[in-house]
């Protein structure tokens, strides 16, 4: 006899309850309906979003700490560490830059804020203090100091993750020192540690949907679609822009590591959508670590890289403060010589090093930049208050895809990425298994040897 196909209710019914990606595209499209139709409604959950991200941040320092000490402990040379973070910061200082250009020349070509004639005089400054809470971007001096932890509790409290990676760095670079006869208990146990965490952050993934729906609705529900008519040129050069510098990033990962773009999008686009639905990159740290790992790179490179990114690379920050600073500019009149915009670049690429986990930072750095220039008006920052949080998808889908580029191209710079089986499963051959979901127990290989499974990554360079 032949197979009964399922029905067309069933099979989707079947994709809705076994699909995260299909609860989320759901739980989106539910959540412009409910703020578009019910706003005070959609306010009225915005709970539901605001509780699973500090769920999910309540996990990231002891993960990020768990993953870096393995992984130094695993690869067993910490010059190599020191080389991947090296490696790192040059290339973010690259992306950033490339970022802020190319949306300097955008917003030359484009002219987002032509024609409108504010009078910065009619704008509430107050707004923007209100904002920001009356706080500032930390100088450079006080960035450095800050990223030192004064308390081992107090960085995992405060969930300062530059912090949590020096200390993670400080007890990986012991236990190398020490090796394997004398702490033979520690690793496994950090190991250990690492699957309660990944195993807790399953359990909070499940709630995915309700945040979407949550964070959407609240959203919709408060802003509208308004701002959509007032900034539409401003919003979509900015989302135009950030569309060309992912096809730039997706050249520069091809040509230095010969791996897709697009197919990483495919398989990493439950994350991706979870994170445009919570406006938050954050939520979805730790399973795109799983998921890098899982496409080859090397622990070591992923805890290090990803989680360092989330400070000192911020290319949609970066797209969005270079277009914002324009567009104000041309919407009060003032036109900057080529000279000040070279001056809006070296600024930016300081103040947005300093903006992440500060309140109202891209207005913090558009304020710091107007004032560095002498000849923008501060109030006139008030301008982009209106469409701030309509530029959050762009912002964090340009991150969080500029900072998984990072992780790969470093990986592969270092000798650090398996190539075989990262084209095996950004092609889909090999499917990705939450860790928490795997039946093989944890095992601890010895300290100081590196891992078998990166035998066939060559470093490029």
């Amino acid at each position: 006899m032949p197979q009964s196909v399922p029905s067309l209710p069933r099979r989707a019914a079947r994709v809705l309850r076994t699909s995260l990606f299909a609860q989320v595209a759901c739980a989106l499209v539910i959540g412009v309906v409910v703020g578009r139709l019910w706003p005070h409604a959609g306010t009225a959950v915005q709970p539901l979003g605001d509780g699973f991200v500090r769920l999910i941040k309540a996990m990231i320092a002891p993960l990020v700490f768990c993953v870096v000490v393995a992984g130094i402990t695993k690869a067993g040379d910490l010059k190599a560490f020191g080389r991947i973070g090296l490696k790192a910061l040059l290339w973010f200082e690259a992306a950033t830059t490339v970022a802020l250009v190319v949306g300097l020349l955008a917003g030359n070509l484009a002219g987002p804020g032509v024609g409108m004639n504010v009078d910065p005089a009619k704008l509430d400054a107050s707004a923007v203090e209100e904002k920001t809470g009356g706080g500032s971007l930390p100088s450079t001096g006080d960035f450095i100091l800050h990223s030192l932890p004064d308390s081992a509790v107090g960085a995992f409290a405060e969930n300062s993750l530059l912090q949590v990676l020096v200390l993670a760095c400080l007890v990986g670079a012991a236990l190398l020192h020490l090796g394997n006869t004398k702490v033979p208990a520690i690793l496994p146990a950090i190991e250990q540690g690492q699957e309660v965490v990944f195993a807790v952050v399953g359990f909070i993934m499940k709630l995915a949907p309700l945040a979407v729906f949550g964070a959407t609705a609240h959203l919709v529900g408060e802003y509208g679609l308004g701002a959509l008519s007032t900034y539409g040129k401003l919003i979509g050069v900015c989302y135009a822009v950030a569309v060309v510098f992912l096809v730039l990033l997706g050249l520069a990962m091809k040509a230095v590591t010969g791996l897709s773009l697009w197919k990483f999008v495919r398989y990493t686009r439950e994350e991706l959508l979870l994170a445009l639905g919570t406006a938050s990159s954050e939520t979805v740290m730790p399973r795109m670590m799983q998921k890098l790992r899982h496409a080859g790179c090397r622990d070591d490179a992923v805890g290090l890289v990803l989680p360092t990114g989330y400070s000192f690379n911020l290319d949609g920050a970066s797209i969005y403060l270079s277009i914002g600073t324009l567009f104000i500019a041309q919407a009060v009149g003032v036109d900057l010589s080529l000279g000040q915009q070279i001056t809006v670049v070296i600024v930016l690429m300081l103040t947005s090093k300093g903006m992440a986990g500060v309140p109202g930072s891209a207005f913090l750095a558009l304020s710091a930049t107007a004032s560095a220039l002498g000849v923008i008006p501060a109030g006139a920052v008030a301008l982009l208050l209106g469409v701030d949080r309509i530029m959050d998808a762009m912002r964090v889908s340009t991150n969080l895809l500029g900072n998984c580029v990072a992780v790969f191209v470093v990986s592969r710079w270092e000798g650090a990425l398996d190539m075989t089986k990262a084209k095996k499963v950004l092609g889909g051959e090999i499917p990705f298994v939450p860790e928490e979901d795997r039946d093989e127990p944890v095992t601890s290989p010895e300290l100081a040897k590196p891992q078998d499974s990166q035998s066939t990554a060559e470093p490029v360079g």
